[in-house]
């Protein structure tokens, strides 16, 4: 009976950790963006800036699919950032959906 009690409290504090883990992941990756977008705002001499560049490196290749998918309206007004994080949190909800 004991280990039972014990096998189920620790099932809950992995499955626990797990949707944590997952969470922050997903939260620190949206900041990424969120920074990565206001960076985009600052003037040219800035984005040789190594940490503009390490955004750019980590979040570039996701938001150019949603890019290819909604281009820049008046080639200025960039909306695909707008389904990048919806697709983040979607994604996020799915992967923590299927694991409980």
């Amino acid at each position: 009976m004991k280990s039972a009690v014990f096998l189920n409290w620790l099932s809950m504090i992995t499955g626990s950790i797990f949707s944590y883990v997952v969470h922050l992941l997903f939260f620190c990756y949206t900041i990424l963006l969120f920074l990565r977008i206001f960076s985009s705002w600052l003037p040219m001499h800035w984005q040789a800036h190594r940490f503009v560049q390490f955004l750019a490196f980590y979040t570039d290749p996701y938001l150019n699919i949603f890019r290819r998918l909604i281009p820049p309206l008046g080639g200025v007004l960039d909306l695909s950032p707008l389904l990048a994080f919806l697709v983040l949190k979607i994604l996020e909800m799915l992967i923590l959906g299927i694991y409980r």
